[in-house]
């Protein structure tokens, strides 16, 4: 059984290692050289000195993938919107732990005031990301083609997203 927790500092060498496979491996993120432990906890620290969430994924002592969610661009004025990001050690893909990180991750950025998630999808051929992003609402916005070069070839970008709570209907109140 899966828990969703919060991530602690016990967790970076962990998630470290899961984002250094996708570097490697993956066209899901388009860094080419992976970040160290310290990266990372600076990344981390960031997210959680907004008030943003970080999560892990944790079956049998192990953490198995991380969800967090970051403002979508560092000016102010996008305070209510995050991009969310999700990893999975390769052995985790495909068990519904994509699904279990984003439908929590969703619950706390609304609690934390954000008002939409926005998806920015490495690789239009990256149909397990699309596919949790669709099951759980997210809508699509668009695609950029060919704005990547990673493995010697041209990815796209997809976008999609959804509104939390009330989304854009009222304004977010003070922050």
């Amino acid at each position: 059984m899966s828990t969703i927790r919060p991530s602690t500092d016990a967790d970076l060498p962990a998630i470290t290692a899961i984002y250094s496979h996708h570097v490697l491996h993956g066209t899901g993120t388009f860094e080419t050289t992976p970040p160290t432990e310290a990266e990372m906890a600076g990344r981390r620290d960031d997210v959680l000195a907004k008030g943003l969430p970080w999560l892990v994924a944790e079956e049998g002592g192990q953490v198995q993938g991380y969800a967090y969610c970051q403002w979508f661009k560092p000016r102010p004025a996008y305070r209510f919107s995050a991009e969310d990001s999700i990893y999975l050690h390769p052995d985790a893909a495909g068990k519904g732990l994509g699904k279990l990180l984003l439908a929590e991750l969703e619950k706390q950025a609304k609690a934390a005031g954000i008002r939409k998630l926005i998806a920015v999808i490495g690789d239009s051929n990256n149909g397990g990301s699309v596919g949790v992003h669709r099951a759980l609402g997210f809508a699509p916005v668009g695609v950029l083609k060919s704005c990547g070069w990673k493995f010697g070839r041209w990815l796209d970008v997809v976008l999609m997203d959804k509104a939390l709570g009330e989304g854009d209907s009222t304004p977010p109140g003070p922050a």
